[in-house]
Formats: C-alpha cells, structure tokens, sequence
C-alpha cells in the first residue's frame, strides 16, 4: 500500500510516518505545506492524482485556537476547503481518507462525569471548532473516511503542554493552571498506532480516541512535574481567571466506546503515556 501523511511536520503526523515504517512498509508519501498547498483546489487534486496513495492521513490543519478567532478566513480555508478538496480528490481514485478531528466540536457543557459520544450533537463555540466540524462533513463525503476525535495532543515532534509546562518550571517556582477544564491526555505514539489499525481495515466511521482516563489541566500538570522531578507548585484557578479569546469546552471527555464496538484496542492511561513520553524524550 502507499501512504501520503499531511502535516509531517507536526506531532502527530511525525509519529505515523514512524508506526508506519515499524510496521515495515515503505511507500510512504511525507508531506507539509510546501509539497501540496491545501488551500489550492488545483494544486490538491494534482498532487492526489499524481501520487495515487491508497491511504491518506490528513493531520494537517490549522490549529493556532485564539489566533484562529482573529483570522477565521485563513481557519476555514486550510480546515474546510483544503479537507474538501482532499475529500474530492480522495474519492475520485478511490482512496481512504484519515480525517482527524477534535474535542472543540462539542460545547463541553456535560457535567464532568458524563463523556461525548460519537453519536451526540455537536456545538462547537470557537471558529476553530466549527471549522473542524466543517471539515467532518467534508471528509465524509468520501465513503471510504475515517473521522478520529482526539484532545490535549503531546508528541516529540513539536510544542505541546508538557514541554511548556517543563519549560515553565525552569524559571518558576509556581504555576497557575486551569482546574475546571476535563478531559485526557493523547500520546500521538499511541494515537497513530490506533490510526494505522484503522487504515489497514475498512471499518470506516467517526471515532473518539484518546488515552485511558480524564484529568484537569492542573492534575495534568501536578503529574508531569511529579514524573519528570520537578518541585515546582501547582495552583488551580478557574477558567474565569484565565480567560482567553476562544472558549474553551469544559469537559472534554471522549467516550471510547466506539473502539470496542468495533474490536479495536483502546490506547493505555495518560499517566502511562506520560511514562513512556519522559523515556522517549531523554533518548534524544
């Protein structure tokens, strides 16, 4: 099989192209937004028609959320218009398309306790959101589409939380964080594991994928710092005392039922992945 990965350079789409190789495959397409501009219909559908990949991974996106408010042009066209024209092209040779989504698309007003399934309405309330959901009803225009939710993203290949939060305690004895935002943790070494079971089946459909277990931001934080030796203090504050230009959902929590519905293994508990994270980070 042949494999474009959107978004190479980012963290997720580093971590397939390496699941993909640990599984011995070899025709793998890497591209970023100098190799095929997303925003080009023509440029899209050329570049799709030329390579004929069996798979595409679409991790590309534009995923700046406040900044996304300001310019919600650039958002829509890179999230709405590009998944469609990766959607169009996809489907005209016949190829599955790998959609990766967010939590964003919901409003996060369940009560914490209570996790979004693949089959609640959505209510996204940040541009950022909306044109994720957008971009959803996009891809699933191509029948062959997998649409994978996933939240709090931390790779090796890029910022995330946890390097901000480690760089935060290199100069600060305390942090204030937010402890009324819920939901888990996703290692994208083990969300690309789940990605490439799904592209080796045809069991196509919208997913929710995340590591085992919800948490806060602040408990987050508490645990980075305890597994990674820091002794620096957590303090919780409220979203009210953190405000930012995109509303953030306040729970976030994705049920993975969904996997198990469809035989598929669920990924292992974020306080895990943060583990296997601190290795891979001190093998650099």
């Amino acid at each position: 099989m042949r494999f474009l990965v959107t978004g190479v350079k980012g963290q997720l789409g580093y971590d397939i192209v390496r699941e993909l190789k640990k599984r011995g495959y070899k025709d793998i397409l890497e591209f970023d937004k100098n190799d095929m501009d997303l925003t080009n219909e023509q440029e899209v559908f050329d570049r799709i028609t030329e390579t004929k990949p069996d798979v595409v991974f679409h991790c590309a996106a534009y995923t700046a959320v406040d900044n996304a408010e300001d310019n919600s042009d650039l958002c829509y066209k890179v999230n709405v218009e590009g998944t469609k024209y990766l959607s169009e092209a996809t489907k005209n040779i016949g190829a599955k398309l790998i959609y990766i989504s967010t939590d964003y698309v919901f409003d996060g007003e369940k009560p914490y306790g209570e996790t979004y399934d693949v089959s609640d309405q959505v209510n996204p309330e940040s541009v950022y959101g909306k044109t994720k959901y957008e971009g959803e009803l996009e891809a699933a225009k191509n029948p062959k589409h997998f649409i994978v939710r996933t939240s709090w993203v931390f790779g090796i290949n890029g910022n995330n939380f946890i390097k901000t939060m480690l760089k935060l305690s290199e100069t600060r004895n305390e942090i204030n964080v937010v402890s009324d935002q819920f939901g888990s943790p996703t290692y994208t070494v083990d969300l690309a594991r789940l990605l490439v079971d799904l592209a080796e089946t045809e069991k196509y459909g919208l997913y929710h994928a995340n590591n085992e277990g919800y948490t806060s931001w602040d408990e987050f934080a508490r645990e980075i710092f305890k597994v990674f030796g820091k002794d620096t203090i957590v303090n919780s504050i409220t979203t009210d005392e953190y405000p930012t230009k995109a509303k953030r959902p306040k729970n976030s929590c994705l049920s993975k039922d969904c996997l198990d519905k469809e035989g598929f293994m669920r990924l292992p508990s974020w306080q895990d992945a943060i583990e296997r994270y601190k290795k891979e980070m001190e093998e650099l």
